[in-house]
């Protein structure tokens, strides 16, 4: 089920990945375009060769078999070769002609939709083929592609050949029957960098792992993201556990009426940080606990985190050792607090006498 869902995204992330090199491999073409020599095809393996500042004229000849190249070049003829962008014509016998129906607003979806049909269209998938189009008829909502389509392996021995006389890139053509041989009427079939650099489907892998490598990265960060927010989240739980402890030791203890009327005595006599945390470990409810407190002179800041922040107030003045509560900053919530952060300042009131 799995294998299933995940096989249409691959599918799409392959066409895009291709898509975009085709693009790329494209545009670094025109910008670095060499001389062109053309390779027509004749009969018995041989191919006629002319240049792109004569094309009346032919540079001579070369012979192809078994995927080798037969005889001896003049040296005219490899020098004209050599780093050149060589495009092959190839006899239309060589491929298997089949229309497409599309519709006229499809037009830039072509490089996928003929991939997807090639199985249906010919007898081979669309790794094992080389493949191109032609837009033969158009109608106002329809159009028809003239699809040309051979098995790789047998072009395969051909480029080899030809990638012998070192050029910088090959493009194989071929017509149909109809068109003409002019630029408009070929149909490329095949494209690739000789150098390895600007070879389609090496920037397309490239792409492609790219992609991988930074899902890889996410993913990652995300799990590590997770793992922290847990260990902070487990520290905070335990830190709420000790405090909930030291309130009920505090809350438990029972003093003798005489020492507490002494210590009543001491906590008015000293500084207000002991009558602040005392009051507020009364007041404050379960689920609040402090992560900062400031005192000066008869101001306190309290900062901490609460389920209900603006509940506070009202809990703190009814302490009689504070005053005006107030909020300070904004009440903020984050993902992974387990309530509000509040920033409350208040006024510590002096008592005078012990409470009885």
């Amino acid at each position: 089920m799995a294998l299933a869902i995940a096989r249409p995204f691959v599918q799409g992330l392959s066409h895009w990945t291709d898509s975009v090199a085709g693009v790329v491999v494209s545009s670094l073409g025109k910008v670095l375009r060499p001389k062109v020599v053309h390779f027509t095809e004749l009969d018995d393996n041989e191919f006629s060769v002319h240049a792109d500042r004569s094309p009346s004229v032919e540079e001579g000849r070369v012979r192809i078999s078994e995927g080798r190249l037969v005889g001896s070049l003049s040296a005219d003829l490899t020098k004209l070769i050599k780093g050149s962008r060589i495009e092959v014509a190839l006899r239309p016998s060589r491929f298997l002609f089949q229309s497409l129906q599309l519709p006229e607003r499809a037009t830039e979806y072509f490089e996928g939709i003929v991939r997807s049909q090639i199985e249906r269209l010919t007898p081979w998938s669309a790794a094992d083929a080389v493949f191109g189009w032609h837009k033969a008829v158009s109608t106002k909502d329809r159009m028809t592609l003239m699809v040309a389509a051979t098995a790789r392996s047998t072009l395969s021995p051909l480029v080899q050949a030809v990638a012998e006389l070192r050029p910088t890139s090959i493009a194989l053509f071929t017509t149909f029957d109809g068109a003409t041989t002019t630029e408009t009427g070929r149909i490329k079939v095949f494209d690739q960098d000789t150098r390895g650099v600007f070879d389609a489907r090496r920037v397309s892998r490239a792409l492609l792992t790219l992609l991988v490598i930074c899902g890889a990265a996410a993913l990652v960060s995300v799990t590590a993201d997770a793992v922290a927010t847990h260990y902070l989240q487990q520290e905070q739980a335990e830190l709420s556990k000790q405090i909930l402890a030291r309130r009920a030791a505090i809350s438990g203890t029972t003093v003798a009426r005489s020492d507490s009327a002494n210590l009543e005595r001491r906590k008015h006599a000293t500084a207000a940080t002991v009558i602040v945390l005392d009051s507020l470990s009364r007041v404050l409810p379960d689920h609040t606990y402090l992560t900062e407190l400031r005192i000066e002179g008869n101001k306190a800041q309290i900062i901490g985190i609460s389920k209900d922040a603006p509940g506070l107030i009202k809990l703190i003045e009814q302490s009689p050792h504070f005053s005006r509560a107030t909020f300070f900053a904004p009440t903020t919530r984050s993902p992974n607090d387990p309530g509000e952060r509040f920033h409350i300042e208040v006024r510590v009131e002096p008592i005078h006498s012990p409470r009885s």
